[in-house]
């Protein structure tokens, strides 16, 4: 055998440690497109979970009168296409190697909202997906997975979001069987139930009145009470609520910033936020100071601002509806929502499969999920 002449056997070292150098991990994102806000999502997987690469979030208005009018305007949509845009090369940077973008409730409603998204994937690129208010809900209850108390026997998931309100009704104790969180399986939804009301279209509906923000707020309250329709798949779960054997999980700005109040935050701390456990007395509090304040006394806190100082109150209406209907002791709060159950969601390994096709036996198989 010959001999490898002077520096072949370094170039063919340096040949395996470039070989044994890793890909950098791959990137997984996730757009949501709400009534008010635009949010994305960038994060590589760690563990069962995911770490943030990058994040993206500013407020559009694109339902903005959608609900009267039945379109949406042009100015919302020039609003929507130029903070999608820059989601687009955020993701143009990094090393997406999959992503899914939604758009929810003031796209559903719209005549044009079709229309709106073909010129969304012309001028940037993405292609949107108009989900269901079902999957609105699923994917709510997956991003709060790790919120949920095992040891409770049910929790309602709450989103209140800018043009509906998606209620998760969780089966606890059923997951509990199946061997809770440690199985990675996920909790099985035992009902679900979607109301047109949120945020922007409530407060709209209902243009506040300063000299009458009691009664104003009552009115909001009384008419988020009627669309709030329990589905008969949740009936059977309400003596547990009312034993006290369940708990509430609420996922949205409203949510958010009743913690934010309720702890009285120099600012906006999602560390601080996400994950706190309020007692519902404390929640209902918040939303007492809310309400006591009128518009520029609710701009004035640290963590309601400007932005959404209209819109706040018409959040805290929807919540004190719900939880007249579904009292519980408890509160978690979570900073989170449909970004994070479709990250999850993209993340999620493929089930292993049996010869044949026959998928493997796996303790989250056959899930309501």
């Amino acid at each position: 055998m010959a001999e490898p002449t002077p520096g072949q056997s370094g170039s063919r070292s340096a040949g395996r440690k470039r070989r044994r150098r890793k890909n950098p991990p791959p990137v997984y994102g996730a757009i949501d497109l709400g009534t008010n806000n635009c949010r994305m999502l960038l994060a590589q997987r760690s563990g069962s979970s995911f770490q943030v690469v990058d994040a993206f979030s500013r407020v559009v208005r694109l339902g903005e009168g959608v609900a009267s009018e039945g379109v949406l305007s042009q100015g919302a949509m020039d609003r929507a296409v130029e903070a999608l845009k820059v989601c687009a090369e955020k993701i143009a940077r990094q090393n997406v190697v999959k992503h899914r973008s939604i758009a929810t409730q003031a796209c559903r409603l719209a005549d044009n909202g079709d229309e709106f998204l073909e010129r969304v994937r012309l001028e940037t690129g993405l292609q949107f997906d108009c989900i269901s208010p079902e999957e609105e809900a699923r994917l709510a209850v997956h991003g709060c997975v790790d919120l949920l108390d095992p040891e409770k026997d049910a929790a309602l998931v709450i989103d209140i979001g800018g043009g509906s309100t998606e209620l998760s009704w969780v089966d606890l104790a059923e997951w509990r069987k199946r061997g809770g969180p440690e199985t990675g399986g996920r909790p099985p939804m035992k009902s679900w139930a979607s109301a047109p009301i949120g945020v922007v279209t409530l407060s709209e509906r209902f243009p506040e009145r300063p000299d009458e923000r009691l009664a104003w707020y009552e009115e909001m309250k009384a008419y988020a009470r009627r669309q709030l329709k329990t589905p008969r798949g949740a009936r059977s779960m309400r003596p547990v609520f009312e034993e006290g054997r369940a708990h509430l999980v609420g996922t949205s700005g409203t949510v958010t910033s009743m913690a934010g109040v309720h702890l009285r935050l120099p600012r906006y701390d999602r560390s601080k936020v996400d994950g706190l456990w309020m007692g519902s007395d404390e929640a209902l509090a918040a939303c007492a100071r809310l309400r006591d304040l009128d518009i520029a006394g609710r701009a004035r806190e640290p963590v309601i601002g400007a932005d959404r100082a209209e819109l706040v109150l018409a959040g805290c209406a929807i919540f004190e509806a719900v939880v007249e209907k579904w009292p519980a002791e408890k509160l978690r709060v979570g900073d989170r929502g449909l970004r994070e159950g479709l990250l999850l969601n993209l993340m999620r390994k493929p089930k292993r499969r049996r010869r044949g096709g026959r998928k493997a036996s796996s303790s989250s198989e056959g899930e309501n999920s």
